[in-house]
């Protein structure tokens, strides 16, 4: 947890506040204006209820929360501080801070309860032996059970969350839903940008943005569910509408160390969370998954599923069209701006979760046709006379996908801009060297986020992986300075050609060291455009 300031008592909130808007706690956390206090022994019987144990309370179990945060600074008084443990720190050696903020009660496990800060608490302590376990069906106790009057539509898997997420709220919204989002982009609600932190917040947090959703009139929410946020129980307490599958590559395994240990993290979202699933059999693990779950299939490769495509069509300017076949004869017309196979599979997957949900598939599809996701084949256009697009694709698979798409799309060369984090799985650098060199014509090996890691290093083994291809076509550069890579593709780019620049995709900053240092490869991309046309009927801002 690092270490946590003292900070001044935050300002209370009281029950039945009938006005202004939701409250933010923090520079990442959305709170409801309305909460019922909840008492200790509530709480108590919903934690039994829930992991099978009765947690020991210490204290007045007849005092009420009026909400809960596991981060001490953020305490709001009358809450219930999580003191959880951490992998260096207890979160209990906080304590007095969350005390100092009004903490009105304190969640921990055996050994946090030993620890001095909380003997000395004078508030009542919940102890549990699977503290994190607990959290969350305490949360969504205190925040009124939000996910039981808000359908959550989950989307979980490596690729694809993000965007079917953002076609899955499209797709919503024009079968009249009131919609929210959590993912990685941004959170929104009713369409306007709320502030988060995580793909996935932390129990307390997603409870709280649950129930403000609830007051905002929020119907249904398209949520991306991450592999840690599955194991570290932050989805805890959360009823699903729909959970979903797309597919799964390696990634993560720095903490998950096996892709059987990483499958059965993605697989949490299918034992007993959902009323309903839904999964993409385009990998063998989408078919494991589909044969332990009872779960609509969905399929854009041709495997037998429920839900289908027809008569693909990918057109020159990026978008493509396609009939989405589903149960009982159904066959729908989808427009997509976005190209690529993933993508029609992405599609069938929002459109499978929104009609086990309830709501009417032709007006779910209908709303596909103008949705563009942030940093996800996101084209940039200044009218110059080939694609530009920026992409999020950071794992050997997702660049596959990506170039062999891309490779399909356009009539001329492919032009690669690549880079791989620091501080992340080493083993995929040679691999996504090799890979951009097999699939493009020209490469420029640059820094993404190179954080605590030598950035010449990284370059290093990517360029040792394209060198050693065999398959390898592309003259390869090594560029340290992505602005001046990215600024050197765009150059070099000739009508019909098409510029891809991969890994950073939405990010506003690059992670230098300790610094995040401003950069977004959109904003990159739009002025090394603009820098090379000569027509000054081109818009100063970016498409």
């Amino acid at each position: 947890m690092g270490n946590l300031p003292t900070v001044p008592p935050a300002p209370s909130r009281t029950a039945g506040e009938t006005s202004g808007d939701a409250v933010p706690a923090g520079p990442d956390v959305i709170r409801p204006r309305h909460v019922t206090p909840t008492r200790i022994d509530a709480l108590a019987a919903r934690i039994a209820e829930a992991t099978g144990s009765a947690p020991e309370i210490h204290g007045d179990p007849t005092v009420a929360v009026t909400g809960a945060c596991l981060r001490a600074q953020d305490i709001v008084a009358g809450e219930l501080f999580a003191a959880l443990p951490g992998a260096n720190v207890h979160g209990a050696d906080f304590a007095a801070v969350a005390l100092e903020c009004g903490a009105a009660a304190v969640l921990t496990d055996p050994d946090g309860v030993t620890r001095p800060a909380i003997a000395r608490a004078g508030v009542p302590v919940l102890v549990h032996p699977q503290a994190r376990e607990a959290l969350g069906p305490a949360s969504s106790l205190i925040f009124g059970d939000p996910t039981r009057r808000l359908a959550v539509l989950g989307v979980t898997g490596t690729s694809g969350k993000t965007t079917t997420s953002y076609l899955l709220e499209a797709a919503l919204a024009a079968a009249g839903a009131t919609t929210g989002l959590i993912g990685t982009v941004e959170t929104r609600m009713r369409g306007r940008h709320v502030p988060s932190a995580f793909t996935t917040p932390e129990a307390p947090d997603l409870q709280a943005l649950f129930a403000a959703m609830v007051e905002e009139g929020i119907t249904h929410t398209a949520m991306e569910v991450s592999s840690h946020a599955l194991s570290q129980a932050r989805v805890g307490g959360t009823t699903f509408a729909v959970g979903a599958f797309t597919n799964l590559s390696a990634e993560h395994l720095d903490y998950h160390h096996t892709m059987e240990g990483y499958f059965e993290a993605k697989a949490l979202l299918f034992d007993g969370r959902a009323s309903a699933h839904v999964v993409c059999v385009d990998d063998t693990w989408g078919h494991r998954l589909a044969t332990r779950a009872d779960a609509v299939t969905v399929s854009a490769t041709g495997q037998p599923a429920d839900w289908t495509a027809t008569g693909v069509h990918a057109h020159r300017d990026g978008t493509q069209t396609f009939h989405a076949q589903g149960p009982d004869g159904l066959d729908l017309p989808v427009t997509l701006r976005l190209p690529g196979a993933f993508n029609v599979a992405n599609a069938l997957v929002a459109l499978a979760c929104g009609a086990a949900a309830g709501l009417d598939p032709a007006r779910l599809a209908a709303g596909f046709a103008q949705v563009q996701v942030p940093g996800r084949m996101q084209r940039v256009d200044v009218g110059q006379p080939f694609l530009a697009v920026v992409d999020y694709a950071h794992k050997p698979a997702a660049v596959e996908a990506l170039l062999t798409t891309l490779r399909a799309q356009g009539t001329g060369r492919v032009l690669t801009v690549l880079g791989c984090g620091g501080d992340r799985d080493r083993e995929k650098r040679p691999v996504m060297g090799a890979l951009a060199a097999e699939l493009s014509d020209l490469v420029w090996i640059t820094d993404d986020n190179p954080r605590t890691e030598d950035p010449a290093a990284i370059r290093a083994a990517m360029l040792d992986g394209a060198r050693t291809s065999d398959a390898a076509r592309a003259k390869v550069t090594e560029q340290g300075d992505r602005r001046t890579a990215i600024r050197a593709a765009i150059a070099a780019a000739r009508p019909g050609d098409v510029v891809v620049v991969a890994g950073k995709g939405h990010e506003p900053g690059q992670k230098v060291g300790a610094e995040v240092l401003p950069f977004s490869d959109v904003d990159e991309v739009h002025a090394a455009l603009r820098s090379t046309m000569t027509d000054q009927s081109i818009p100063e801002d970016p498409a």
